[in-house]
Parts: structure tokens; sequence; C-alpha cells
């Protein structure tokens, strides 16, 4: 038996992911990995919104950081 992710079983969302473009999607995925070292499933796992949160706050972080 598959667990309950964020309310639903299994990773695929119905309908799909709503983003501009594929290679956007994983530019955005590759951001977080890198920065969070988070696997393809557990970002993949995420909301849109969820994951423009964690994109907007990993680069106020690495502003902060660089002293911008």
């Amino acid at each position: 038996m598959q667990r309950e992710v964020h309310g639903r079983y299994g990773r695929w969302k119905p309908g799909g992911i709503l983003i501009s473009s594929p290679e956007r999607l994983w530019e955005e995925i590759s951001y977080i990995a890198y920065h969070f070292h988070w696997s393809l499933d557990e970002i993949l796992d995420l909301e849109n919104a969820q994951r423009r949160v964690f994109i907007e706050n990993i680069a106020n972080i690495n502003k902060r950081m660089s002293g911008e």
C-alpha cells in the first residue's frame, strides 16, 4: 500500500504540474535539490506554491549571506 502524501496516495497529482515549461521545472528542482539536498521525489511531492516559497526563501538567504 502506498503512503499518503499531502492528502493523496502516490506521488503524482491529478492533472499534472502547472508550470511555464519543463525546463523551468527542472531549474526549480535543481535549485532546491542543490541547496536543501532533497531527493527528486521529495521536491516533486511539493505543491507548486510550496516549491515557489522555498525558491524565494533560498534566494533571500543567498542574498543576505552575500551581503546584498
